[in-house]
């Protein structure tokens, strides 16, 4: 049931809160954020102020606040050669490739190209300060966080994916209060909130004068780095550091590895990711409600967007592969005049749609049947630009409902392992519901050999020829 007003202590309390702490950065805003018991950030009404609709309209996930379309629009609708897609929202040129100067691309989750256009922007003295994620000192029980960065070194040491909840209300204030330029890098959602809140104060537009929007399946919460860790033999309250993407010599992009170290563990502990009992994003366990509610995979209101290129010519190099997609003018400028310094081509739209195509499937044709769900149980939820649908097969309805549940599953499994200091509770527990969901990937018997059938004489065909 769609609701044209709502406030954040409503959007909090019905589960779609994403933690990005953009609420908490308004002028004299009674909220705050804290990280829950479940290992994710959200907005905390001050017990002695009130909530305040106004304030809703930064919020990505309020009706009050214009969505993607709009806001891409404002910013990118009237750029020469610009053209409109319904999954990649504006752009004006798209690119595959990585940086071919430095180590960039061997110290990247992907191409390296993250950190290389951070570091371009201050050489190029297009920037001051680079907002992004780094790594925390191991005294504190949070492994990344927020931060700003002003030298090569400080930027480098943020490179890599980090799955892991953060928030931006500290570094907002940092940004309000301290003259200058800034890039800020994060995903989808955060960048729209930041665009949202640049609406209501001009300062933030004034000095956040590049965003670099990130490819997003969903948001993890903490549980997910210390279940590897826990896995890998670090108890939840050891673990120190996580790098979610070690890259293995001599195999594809998607056959990383994964490190962790903990207290009192003398070396790193690796291991292949698809060794690890959660490593399936498909599954999407220990992600943010939130993040089923969201429709843009691309960050569409960025300047600039990057992820990884998963597509069938890209995957086979193991050093990794970057998507671009460009909306600022400026910046596809920048890529012109440095392209001596990157190995990229440019790509269609189609083929950026199919390098995210399972994301996209989730966040459009899944999100319009639990849009639908929510509509049948008269429940409160986004206005959304996917409309509600039950157009579907059969089979993929079952698959969605039952990816809905998975994500509370897991983090029952792992409340019960944790009172019980015995991993191997989760895994007993929450290995049934993957295996059971699973299957619902299997074609009937019949199909499988029909498949295999035509599969075969074409290919007896192909030889005659």
């Amino acid at each position: 049931m769609m609701s044209e007003g709502i406030g954040i202590q409503e959007i909090v309390n019905n589960g779609y809160c994403i933690g990005c702490g953009v609420c908490a950065a308004v002028k004299h805003s009674p909220y705050s954020i804290q990280m829950d018991q479940e290992g994710k950030y959200q907005a905390n009404l001050d017990s002695d102020k009130t909530d305040n609709e106004s304030i809703a309209r930064v919020c990505p996930f309020a009706n009050e606040a214009l969505n993607e379309d709009e806001i891409g629009k404002k910013l990118f609708g009237e750029h020469r050669g610009i053209h409109h897609d319904a999954y990649l929202g504006y752009h004006l040129k798209n690119f595959a490739g990585g940086v071919s100067e430095d180590t960039y691309r061997e110290k990247g989750s992907s191409g390296g190209f993250g950190s290389w256009f951070a570091v371009t922007l201050l050489e190029e003295h297009l920037v001051d300060y680079v907002i992004h994620v780094r790594p925390i000192n191991h005294s504190s029980s949070i492994l990344f966080a927020y931060t700003i960065s002003t030298t090569k070194e400080e930027v480098r040491e943020g490179a890599k994916s980090k799955y892991y909840p953060i928030e931006l209300s500290n570094v907002l204030d940092v940004v309000r209060n301290t003259p200058g330029r800034y890039l800020l890098i994060g995903i989808p959602c955060f960048i729209k909130a930041v665009r949202l809140l640049a609406e209501q104060e001009p300062i933030f537009k004034e000095r956040i004068v590049f965003t670099m929007g990130l490819v997003c399946g969903h948001l993890k919460t903490d549980r997910f780095a210390k279940t590897i860790g826990w896995e890998l033999g670090i108890h939840p309250d050891a673990i120190e550091s996580i790098d979610f993407r070690v890259k293995i010599p001599e195999t594809k992009a998607n056959s990383y590895g994964v490190a962790v170290k903990g207290n009192g563990v003398e070396k790193e502990i690796t291991s292949p990711m698809k060794d690890i009992l959660v490593h399936n994003w498909g599954h999407g366990l220990f992600r943010y409600n939130a993040c089923d509610y969201c429709d843009d995979v691309l960050a569409e209101t960025s300047d600039i967007t990057i992820g990884d290129a998963w597509l069938p010519e890209y995957v086979k190099d193991g050093r990794g592969t970057n998507i671009i997609v460009v909306r600022n003018p400026v910046i596809l400028s920048l890529l012109e005049k440095h392209c001596n310094k990157l190995a990229i081509e440019e790509i269609s739209a189609e083929k950026i749609y199919t390098s995210q195509a399972g994301g996209f499937r989730h966040r459009r044709e899944g999100l319009s049947y639990r849009l639908y769900l929510k509509d049948l149980k008269k429940e409160w939820r986004p206005n959304k630009r996917v409309k509600p649908s039950n157009q579907m097969s059969t089979r993929r309805k079952r698959i969605y409902e039952h990816r809905i549940p998975l994500a509370s599953k897991a983090n029952e499994a792992y409340q019960d392992a944790l009172s019980a200091n015995d991993f191997s509770i989760f895994k007993n527990n929450i290995e049934p519901e993957l295996h059971r969901y699973n299957k619902l990937y299997h074609r009937p018997l019949l199909v499988r050999v029909v498949i295999r059938l035509l599969r075969y004489l074409r290919n007896m065909v192909d030889v005659r020829k």
